[in-house]
């Protein structure tokens, strides 16, 4: 992990912790942009450890200015979704887009995440920027590590 603070030129963002987070996954690129865009798949991938079997859901329109929403509910009943705009795309390398969750939607962030080919695999880097302070940088930190675990033995 990697935590950077924005710049002085980030109007409003000076200080605001961002992580880093990289992970080969045994999938040919195409096959983890979809684990992405695919509404259905999202679904089952998407979330800390936590999640109540089968209680995701996603409404997903993967084109750059389109909105995508991902919910799930923690094993104690909790509820949690989040949204966004993606922002910049390019099949099958490059997914860039806002990131709220529906309690806070003040504390807008960004997410990159790329995908370069790796032999028979892929290196996804995830950058999560602009997070709100330093706990929510470590709560998101635990979040990914944990959607990425999933996403590396999800079926692509």
């Amino acid at each position: 992990m990697v935590i950077k603070p924005a710049t002085a030129g980030d109007a409003g963002l000076v200080n605001r912790p961002s992580l880093t987070l990289k992970r080969r996954i045994n999938a040919e690129p195409a096959k983890i942009y979809a684990a992405w865009t695919d509404p259905q798949k999202i679904a089952h991938w998407f979330a800390p450890a936590s999640v109540r079997a089968g209680s995701g859901h996603a409404v997903i329109d993967a084109r750059v200015g389109g909105r995508f929403r991902v919910g799930f509910v923690l094993e104690n009943g909790e509820n949690f979704e989040v949204g966004g705009v993606y922002r910049e795309m390019v099949p099958d390398r490059l997914l860039v887009f806002s990131w709220a969750w529906h309690t806070t939607p003040e504390r807008e962030s960004q997410v990159t995440v790329s995908l370069q080919p790796d032999g028979d695999g892929t290196l996804l880097t995830l950058h999560h920027e602009q997070l709100f302070d330093q706990a929510a940088c470590d709560s998101h930190q635990r979040g990914w590590n944990n959607a990425l675990d999933k996403l590396a033995s999800f079926s692509l």
